[in-house]
């Protein structure tokens, strides 16, 4: 009986704060409010759905199922979408501004011309997708897998591709200014006419990728794998290579 008693004492003065606002109270989920900015629409079963230009701001869509939907040309800036399932669908043209997809699911899916500066995409499963031509500065893909998605064009200023799962990936003539690609396994990648300038690629696994005519200046291959590698053409100017050593101003093609 005193348990009971001091139990339910507790639970009185858990809902006597959460009534007076000292603890915030998450709105529960209901999947048939209309899309809307801040709607909250977790958990919700929603395949296929159409929310091309929509505003969707700062909306709530954890652990949706939302395969094959379409988000193109939406507004999505800050918006939750963590542990949702996404393979398949749409966000080109989407503004996603700070949106946060961490352990996603979107293979598949397309983010053509999408604009995902600041966005967290950490341990996502990417493959196969689509990122061309996309901005995503400042976002951050740690340990997400990426085998053969494409970021032909895209800007990936300062982005963050820590132990990132890369094979097969498409970066051709992508912007990579200090981008962090440490420890990454980008093995067969294609790096062609990439800029790489102050990239960090330490430790990376970089077998049979290709960076054909790539700008790795200043960038940083300490203790890379860089087995059966092309450079032919990359500029290579102070760059450190695999060994520590300080590439040569001017060096092109080879570390000299």
């Amino acid at each position: 009986m005193h348990y009971t008693m001091n139990s339910l004492k507790a639970g009185r003065l858990i809902r006597a704060i959460m009534i007076s606002g000292l603890i915030p109270v998450t709105a529960a989920a209901v999947c048939t409010d209309d899309p809307a900015p801040g709607v909250n629409w977790a958990g919700c079963d929603k395949p296929g759905v159409d929310l091309s230009g929509l505003d969707l701001s700062g909306a709530v869509f954890t652990r949706a199922n939302l395969e094959n939907a379409n988000f193109s040309g939406s507004r999505l800036s800050n918006a939750d979408l963590n542990l949702a399932s996404l393979n398949k669908a749409s966000f080109d043209r989407a503004r996603m501004i700070g949106a946060r997809l961490v352990g996603v699911e979107a293979k598949g899916a397309s983010f053509n011309k999408a604009i995902l500066d600041d966005a967290s995409l950490s341990r996502a499963s990417l493959n196969s997708a689509d990122f061309s031509k996309a901005r995503l500065r400042r976002a951050n893909f740690y340990e997400s897998s990426l085998s053969n998605a494409n970021f032909s064009n895209a800007n990936l200023e300062a982005a963050r591709l820590e132990r990132a799962k890369m094979f097969a990936a498409r970066f051709d003539q992508a912007g990579m200014e200090s981008a962090n690609l440490a420890s990454c396994d980008a093995e067969t990648a294609s790096f062609r006419n990439a800029n790489l300038f102050k990239a960090k690629l330490d430790n990376a696994i970089l077998r049979e990728a290709d960076f054909t005519a790539a700008d790795l200046s200043k960038a940083s291959l300490r203790e890379a794998n860089i087995d059966d590698a092309i450079f032919d053409e990359a500029r290579l100017s102070d760059t450190i290579w695999v060994q520590y050593q300080r590439c040569r101003s001017g060096s092109v093609g080879e570390c000299q």
